[in-house]
Order: C-alpha cells, then sequence, then structure tokens
C-alpha cells in the first residue's frame, strides 16, 4: 500500500478576496496504513461548496476552521479499498469529509463514513442525495413552511441548493420565481426545473422583475446569495412572509466590505420571520430527507444537472470557478475511477 502515492491539496494560505490558486499547495505523501477499527477510502468524486470558503478562513462558526497546512476539506464519495472495521467490506462505496486527497482513513467517530444506499447513484450523493439536498429540503420545508398557492423566490436558482429547494416548492404546489445570472441558467431553471418564472440579475432590473412577477408579494424567500437581491425580496415581502437564510455567495468573498440589510424593518410591517439554519443540526434526520428526495429523483417530479470537471489538478480552478457562477447546478470534480 505504501509503494502508492496519495496527491493532496493543503491550504497554505487564508483567502483574501476571491480564492486564489496560490490559497492551495500540492503535496505528495504515502498512502496512510490503517489500524483497527479504521477503513481506507479511495476518493472518486469531490464536492464543490460555498461553504468551503467559510472553512479557509480563521474562524469557527459551526465547524472548525481549516490550519494552514491541513488537506483542504470537502464532502466526496469514494471505494473502501481496504478495511479492519467489521461494519466495512472492500467494495462498499462510501461518502464523508474526506478531504482533497485520494486516499483517506475513515470509519471513525473523527471521520465517519456513510454507506450509499444506492451506490449506482454515488454523484447525486454529493448533490441531491446528499448534504445538498438535505440542506434545501430542511430549509424550504421545515423553515419555509410552504403552502398550496404560496409564492416562493430563491435565489441561486441555478445552484445545487437553489435548483433542488425550488423545484420542492413546485412539486409542493407553489407558484416559483428564480433568480440566476445569464440567459442559459434561467432557461435551465424554467424549461427543466419547471420555475413559473427567472430573473436574469445580470441583465434584468430585480426589483421590478420581482415586482412584476409577485404583484401580491413573496410569501417565501429563499436565500443563497445575500446582498441587494436579499434587500430586494425583504421589500416586497408578503403578509406573514418567511425567509430562510442559506447562503451568501455575494458575500463570501468581500468580507471587508459588508453592510446589513436596509429593509429589514419590513420584518415587523409584514410581521415575517427571518431565519438562518445549518443542515448538520439535522442529522439525525437525514434518512427523511433522503427518503423523500430519491423517491421524487424516481418519479422524475426532481430533475438534477451536474458540472463534473475532471482531474486533481483541477480542484483549485472548480472552487474558483464555483463563485465566478461557471457550474450550472452540482458543482463535482472527477479525481480517479
Amino acid at each position: 500500500m505504501t509503494q502508492r502515492m496519495n496527491r493532496q491539496w493543503l491550504l497554505a494560505a487564508r483567502p483574501k478576496g476571491l480564492v486564489k490558486e496560490s490559497d492551495f499547495r500540492r503535496h505528495d505523501t504515502a498512502v496512510p496504513e490503517i489500524s483497527d477499527g479504521e477503513i481506507l477510502v479511495r476518493s472518486t468524486h469531490v464536492s464543490i461548496d460555498p461553504a468551503m470558503r467559510g472553512w479557509m478562513e480563521n474562524r469557527g462558526d459551526y465547524m472548525a476552521p481549516l490550519d494552514l497546512g491541513d488537506v483542504m476539506r470537502s464532502f466526496n464519495v469514494g471505494d473502501v479499498v481496504a478495511s479492519r472495521n467489521p461494519a466495512y467490506r472492500e467494495g462498499d462505496v462510501v461518502t464523508g469529509l474526506f478531504g482533497w486527497q485520494d486516499y483517506c482513513v475513515a470509519g471513525t467517530k473523527a471521520c465517519p463514513a456513510t454507506k450509499l444506499a444506492r451506490p449506482e447513484m454515488r454523484t447525486l450523493y454529493l448533490g441531491g442525495l446528499g448534504v445538498t439536498g438535505f440542506t434545501a429540503y430542511f430549509g424550504l420545508l421545515d423553515l419555509g413552511e410552504p403552502k398550496e398557492g404560496q409564492t416562493v423566490v430563491v435565489s441561486g436558482a441555478a445552484g445545487a441548493v437553489g435548483s433542488v429547494a425550488g423545484q420542492i416548492a413546485r412539486i409542493k404546489g407553489c407558484r416559483v420565481v428564480g433568480i440566476a445570472g445569464g440567459a442559459e441558467k434561467c432557461r435551465w431553471v424554467v424549461e427543466d426545473l419547471g420555475f413559473d418564472a427567472c430573473i436574469d440579475y445580470k441583465a434584468e432590473d430585480v426589483g421590478k422583475r420581482m415586482t412584476a412577477l409577485c404583484p401580491e408579494g413573496i410569501n417565501i424567500y429563499f436565500d443563497n446569495v445575500g446582498g441587494e437581491i436579499l434587500d430586494h425580496a425583504l421589500a416586497r415581502l408578503a403578509m406573514h412572509g418567511r425567509v430562510v437564510l442559506c447562503g451568501g455567495i455575494s458575500r463570501y468573498n468581500d468580507l471587508d466590505n459588508l453592510t446589513g440589510p436596509k429593509n429589514y424593518f419590513n420584518l415587523i410591517f409584514r410581521r415575517a420571520r427571518m431565519e438562518g439554519f445549518i443542515v448538520l443540526d439535522y442529522a439525525d434526520r437525514y434518512s427523511e430527507a433522503e427518503q423523500h428526495l430519491a423517491r421524487w429523483i424516481e418519479t422524475k417530479e426532481l430533475t438534477h444537472r451536474e458540472t463534473i470537471v475532471e482531474g486533481f489538478d483541477n480542484l483549485p480552478a472548480a472552487l474558483i470557478g464555483l463563485f465566478k457562477g461557471q457550474n450550472i447546478g452540482k458543482q463535482i470534480v472527477h479525481i480517479g475511477d
């Protein structure tokens, strides 16, 4: 086992502004040995998520920050290639926080590994059947509390979480308006995902389009971007509206110039609620979400799309591309078979 090498990307610098390739350092090391109770996982696919930007910073909001020199953290899917844990056997397909590396010692309390119920759908466990899908599921249903006929607006609608959240709202009988950047993304959101409309924030006046598309106000705003678009939504809330704070990708790369929403006082006027959440708080209900999401995928009520980047060496570029909006749907890097 030690004859092979374990390719890794390490955190080399705290990001300032947009994430850069120089924030990472490529490193090769020996493939680790395993002890009793452990398994060795060879990753095949790596999930690229906005949360990575926060993990790279020197702060621990809900998960400990990475130290300089640590392997970059990520959710992966891979194969068990060696096992000294009776709960796993060679050939099992598993998912977990295995990081930007080929091989990871897992199957322990420090690094759990979850066996896939549907191993033939391995990349879906980084998207619609994984933490991404769970985020959309619990955020929309538990915090948004959608009711048939209500108007739901989703920012980042062509992204991994937003695309699923909007489709769940549609499944629940809501009228769904997406916000995305560019004609191709807006077309996909409407024609393939079944949203009722999509606002192109790069080419349209977002506030005016919200007013036109939501004449009776917004019942649920599922926010993935923050910033000015959040302000537009707050100004157009319906009575007893709900704002679900899932992410704020517009602010991740400009932490020196943060401003709060100007229209927050409308929460009082509209007797509305704005609430954030972390999907890890719902870990004991993941099986519930997976069951519902899998059924919707199998019945084709819920569709998905993946932007798959090829090659281990392209992991930094894939993360940079995520923040530049280069992906449609779930951003994944295929690092090996």
